[in-house]
């Protein structure tokens, strides 16, 4: 039997009615085995007469009888946990300070493993033993072990406190709510405990949620810099090639320039030595003739010296040096002719105007003009692509939002974070007005463009002067005049740049810009001007460029 016994687990000496180890086990038709005494009451509550464990149903009440060798088994079983708790109590370690001691041990007390609310007394493993076993000690309530009982017990009536008061949120005792919490809401601690256990639950799960949230936030930052790293290592690419490029073109065009000064240099080096090698044969012919008529001179020989007087009487023949010349090389215009040609050949070896083009069309967005802004002379083609001023003023509603002194109009589209970029057709027109502007800006009476005002804007005047509208304003100096100008925007960098789409050039950029609030594309048409700046602002599908 003891060999049986301890092939079998805790679980099949239990009775799953009253969780106990089996007292008076008896066997039912079906097969499960339960106390007697559970089974009895059981049958006694719920009819018709069935199995809790597999719900089968008996048309008559089965007749119960003990089934003694499962019931020597249990006995045994039991006799077998005693002994091994008792084992084990032995070996626990007596409460150290700090520790709450059990209040049944006698000599050394050991720690306290639970505490009961109904005994109001705390246990050791040991002697814990009957509150796990016995079916009527199992219904007392067990926490862990507390210290200070006080804390649990009423100030005024030395109760247990086991009951919550919803009116005054507060735990009382028995005699609180007949005394001071008469018609309160009152009900039992554990019940508001479930009902806070719950809400704590829930506050959880928000917890969670947020933190989830916020973690899933963290990836996304995480990747955003990962791909900033991306663009960064690929920027830092492109720059170091085109720095490279830059120069090399610039040390070779050095080293031409050099060597064309050099050589001009040389040229007349060549024929200052020409000019002196010839003058010197001179200078030692007329040495050699004055050596012969200094030697004739002082002949005594008559016939002789009147005979070569003739032929050395004469200097010989030489060249007329009274004009010749040693000019040095003019080297006006030589430095300007190799940085136009610099320039030159940068422009065909770099790309980089039109890799930044390329780049901020990746950011492009679909504009449309409002006309709920527009100045009421303005004229707006039917798909809120094209702008012209019309001359008449047109009867419109003066709302918050139109602009009533100035010929401007704002589009639909409005931005608060990430990139954009469109691009307008200035084509024919001498004076316009592009760029952006924050939500917040005056629409009333007249305006000053700045960014201190909300305005981020670029203007072409007489028909030539191109001017950024910072404070103090900058005139810019283009090489060729836009025909369509693209506008980007990098609402978190701060960055508002214009660029000359058919020319691939750059215009200009505001940085550092602080952008707080929704920012609108800007379009300014200016006055007709008799006509010469009748041609209206069409924004322009955006072509990438390949």
């Amino acid at each position: 039997m003891s060999a049986a016994s301890c092939l079998l687990t805790e679980d099949q000496f239990l009775c799953s009615i009253c969780l106990d180890v089996f007292t008076d086990p008896v066997l039912i038709p079906c097969g499960h085995n339960f106390c007697k005494a559970c089974i009895t009451e059981h049958w006694n509550i719920n009819v018709p007469y069935q199995c809790p464990n597999c719900k089968e149903v008996f048309n008559t009440r089965p007749e119960l009888q003990v089934n003694t060798f499962i019931s020597e088994m249990a006995a045994q079983f039991r006799q077998s946990a005693q002994q091994k708790a008792s084992s084990s109590s032995s070996e626990q370690q007596a409460a150290k300070p700090g520790e709450v001691p059990c209040d049944v041990c006698t000599g050394t007390k050991l720690k306290a493993l639970k505490y009961c609310l109904v005994c109001l007394d705390s246990y050791c493993e040991t002697h814990l033993e009957p509150h796990l076993t016995r079916s009527g000690l199992k219904r007392h309530q067990l926490i862990d072990p507390v210290e200070n009982l006080e804390d649990r017990m009423c100030m005024n009536h030395d109760k247990l406190l086991e009951l919550f008061c919803k009116t005054d949120q507060m735990c009382v005792c028995m005699l609180c709510t007949v005394l001071y919490h008469k018609n309160h809401d009152v009900v039992p601690l554990k019940e508001e405990y479930e009902g806070k256990k719950a809400e704590l639950g829930k506050t959880d799960a928000e917890i969670q949620q947020m933190i989830h949230k916020r973690r899933l936030k963290i990836q996304e930052i995480k990747h955003s810099v990962e791909l900033s790293e991306e663009d960064a290592d690929r920027e830092i690419a492109d720059g170091v090639q085109v720095f490279t490029a830059l120069k090399v073109s610039v040390e070779r065009s050095q080293v031409e320039l050099i060597d064309t000064i050099k050589e001009k240099q040389k040229k007349t080096e060549k024929q200052a030595e020409g000019f002196i090698k010839e003058l010197e044969q001179e200078i030692s012919e007329l040495k050699k003739r004055s050596t012969e008529v200094e030697q004739l001179s002082r002949s005594e020989d008559h016939l002789h010296l009147l005979q070569s007087f003739r032929t050395l009487n004469t200097a010989p023949p030489t060249k007329d040096w009274t004009g010749v010349r040693v000019s040095p090389p003019s080297y006006e215009g030589t430095v300007v002719r190799a940085v136009n040609q610099l320039e030159e050949t940068l422009s065909k070896q770099m790309k980089v105007f039109e890799a930044e083009l390329k780049r901020v069309q990746q950011s492009a967005v679909d504009v449309t003009l409002d006309p709920d802004t527009a100045y009421p002379k303005l004229i707006l083609s039917d798909d809120g692509k094209q702008v012209k001023h019309g001359d008449v003023k047109k009867n419109l509603p003066d709302n918050p939002e139109r602009f009533d002194t100035c010929p401007i109009v704002l589009a639909k589209q409005s931005f608060s974070s990430g990139r954009f970029y469109y691009e307008v057709q200035v084509k024919e027109k001498t004076k316009w007005d592009l760029g952006v502007v924050r939500e917040s800006i005056n629409r009333k009476g007249s305006i000053r463009a700045t960014p201190q005002n909300g305005y981020w804007t670029i203007m072409l005047r007489n028909e030539n002067e191109y001017v950024a509208c910072a404070d103090p304003s900058v005139l810019l100096s283009l090489k060729s005049q836009p025909e369509k100008v693209g506008v980007f925007v990098d609402y978190e960098e701060g960055l508002v740049s214009f660029h000359d789409v058919d020319a691939a050039a750059f215009i200009y950029s505001f940085t550092g810009c602080c952008f707080t609030e929704k920012i609108y594309p800007y379009f300014g048409l200016c006055l007709n001007d008799g006509g010469k700046n009748s041609a209206p602002l069409i924004i322009s599908p955006v072509n990438h460029t390949e």
